[in-house]
């Protein structure tokens, strides 16, 4: 999943300054919708991994029933916080 191609699909831009703040609204909630019934792993972590860039994430131990899941979000969150240093 490229992440200008789930911005397209959920919002209609790859540049969501472009979007409304109600096509953001609807945006956010088919976002929540599909990563709610996402039983792909994956694809699950993708969703969740946009969820997160939008301030929007569920915590951890509600998204996530494998440990190595958390893991690599954790590790994410890290990665994107160092990131924000520059």
């Amino acid at each position: 999943m490229d992440f200008d191609d789930l911005l397209q699909r959920y919002f209609g831009t790859s540049d969501l300054s472009e979007a409304s703040p109600a096509v953001q609204a609807a945006g956010l909630d088919r976002l929540r919708v599909d990563f709610g019934l996402e039983t792909d792993r994956s694809r699950r972590f993708a969703l969740w991994s946009v969820l997160y860039m939008l301030g929007q994430a569920p915590d951890l131990d509600v998204a996530f029933k494998e440990e190595a899941d958390r893991e690599a979000a954790r590790n994410l969150m890290d990665l994107l916080a160092a990131g924000d240093g520059d």
